[in-house]
């Protein structure tokens, strides 16, 4: 048999998924990593902790099944975005801790560049915003801060990558520096409607342009690797959100999907044609495929899973995470407790960095039930706050279902409050790992093992369908609830 290696890089865990010829999920590892928070907003990674954890996990589940690299296809490679590394071109050693897309260090770097009139500038190349979220200025502060940097990187002894770039790195050996064309139209960079790097943008920044990886599709020869006992090519790489887009076959038009991980991120396919956003959405490039680019608009939400680990890890009132929902079920329903997760700032379509988190509406009788369910419903808010900036840019649509995947989505009970906030129906497919699947599918249709995007399209199976339930009354109050708190919440 032949199958499909998949790394999941993500925000709190690194994970590799072998999927068979039928692209079957056979084999699952995953290690969580540590987070470092050196200051408030402040968020970092290791990547050699990174590097460690990957390779783990790719070994264990070729060695849980039981096979050789000649029967690997091709590696498919998906990875947490905006994440910045910059490291040393002969030794592969990083020179800073990797900063995470949450921290929020370059804010007064963003804040300047903004006063000076360049964001318009940033936004018309990139079809991004002046944020600490994207790599851009991570690439910057990195420069200006660690000794030595700036002139290391102007003699060509430093490079630059997100996650994915620094794996692939690792992955050869130190032979291919590259990524693919979503993850670059992350950093803040790549001019999205050239489809290269920007000169005028790398200046602003003050980032050689040396120190860039090569843009490639996002099924293209990413050169071979030799860490599992032979040569196994990687062919597949893709940005987590645009992997997802992928892995839930939104290839038409319209076709929409929210990913409910750390944060929540949703996607709504707009085809070969760029639309500039109006309500504060991002513009980005959904995948590119035989140099084709494929746009698409998308809201970004900091804080979602995450806000779960905080109950879990910050609070302590639940041990894991599916008890949220559970809690949450139990919930006084006459209380209108609401949780504004600013832990990181406010992304779309606020943009707001500095804000920080809150809570309304708390009673006496406010306890561990009251807390959960604010949490996940502050999830569904967001949700719907992008969902209206969507419709407000594309053009309203009632027919619009949102597909859903991510942890939070195995959870009814969040889903259904989901579809009742939204006013709209949600779709949760029966493969919920639809990330890793993007990237495998990537990689095995360059491999010629999986069929083209239709045949794939055809394979997507609906697992549920939540309908709202909720009046449109009681939804327009809540909403209107919540649209205060966070109006109150960006006053402190």
């Amino acid at each position: 048999m032949t199958f499909i290696l998949a790394i999941d890089q993500g925000t709190t865990s690194s994970r590799a998924i072998l999927f068979d010829g039928e692209m079957r999920r056979v084999a699952t590892a995953q290690r969580e990593f540590t987070q470092h928070f050196p200051e408030a907003g402040w968020v970092e990674h290791d990547a050699e902790e990174i590097w460690q954890t990957t390779v783990e996990v790719c070994r264990e589940v070729i060695s849980a099944q039981g096979i050789g690299p000649e029967q690997i296809a091709g590696i498919g490679i998906t990875n947490q975005r905006e994440t910045t590394v910059v490291w040393d071109k002969a030794s592969g050693a990083p020179v800073h801790r990797a900063i995470v897309w949450q921290d929020r260090r370059t804010a007064a770097i963003c804040e300047r560049l903004r006063n000076a009139g360049c964001e318009d500038d940033f936004t018309a190349q990139t079809g991004l915003l002046l944020d600490p979220y994207f790599s851009g200025t991570k690439v910057k502060w990195i420069l200006d801060t660690v000794p030595g940097a700036r002139d290391r990187a102007a003699a060509g002894e430093l490079l630059f990558g997100t996650i994915d770039s620094f794996l692939i790195w690792r992955l050869t050996g130190g032979r291919v520096h590259a990524t693919d064309a979503t993850n670059a139209a992350r950093t803040l960079m790549f001019d999205i409607h050239q489809g290269e790097w920007s000169k005028e943008i790398c200046e602003l920044l003050d980032v050689p342009m040396a120190m860039l990886p090569e843009v490639r599709d996002c099924a293209a020869d990413f050169g071979t690797t030799d860490l599992f006992g032979g040569q196994v090519p990687i062919l597949g790489v893709a940005g987590d959100q645009q992997a997802a887009t992928i892995g839930q076959a939104c290839f038409q038009p319209g076709m929409m999907k929210s990913t409910y991980g750390t944060g929540c991120f949703a996607l709504l396919n707009t085809g070969a044609q760029p639309v500039a956003s109006q309500n504060r959405l991002l513009t980005t490039i959904a995948y590119q495929l035989d140099g084709q680019r494929t746009y698409a608009l998308e809201g970004s939400i900091f804080i979602a899973g995450a806000a779960v680990q905080w109950l879990r890890d910050g609070l302590g009132i639940i041990e894991t995470a599916a008890q949220s929902g559970e809690l949450a079920a139990r919930a006084d329903p006459a209380q209108n407790v609401i949780l504004v997760p600013a832990f990181t700032g406010l992304g779309a379509p606020y943009w707001k960095p500095d804000c920080r988190g809150a809570m309304f509406g708390l009673t006496r009788n406010s306890g561990p039930a009251e807390f959960c369910k604010a949490a996940l419903e502050s999830v569904a808010y967001q949700t719907r706050d992008l969902w209206e900036a969507m419709q407000g840019d594309w053009g309203a649509d009632a027919n619009v279902i949102l597909r859903v995947d991510g942890g939070m989505s195995a959870s009814d009970w969040a889903m259904q409050g989901l579809a009742d906030r939204l006013g709209a129906p949600v779709d949760r497919p029966v493969m919920q790992e639809t990330t890793a699947l993007g990237a495998a599918w990537l990689a095995g249709m360059r491999a010629g093992l999986y069929p083209d995007q239709a045949g794939f399209a055809a394979t997507w199976a609906l697992d549920a369908r939540f309908t709202p339930k909720m009046p449109e009354g009681n939804r327009e109050a809540a909403y209107r609830r919540w649209k205060a708190a966070v109006a109150a919440a960006m006053t402190v």
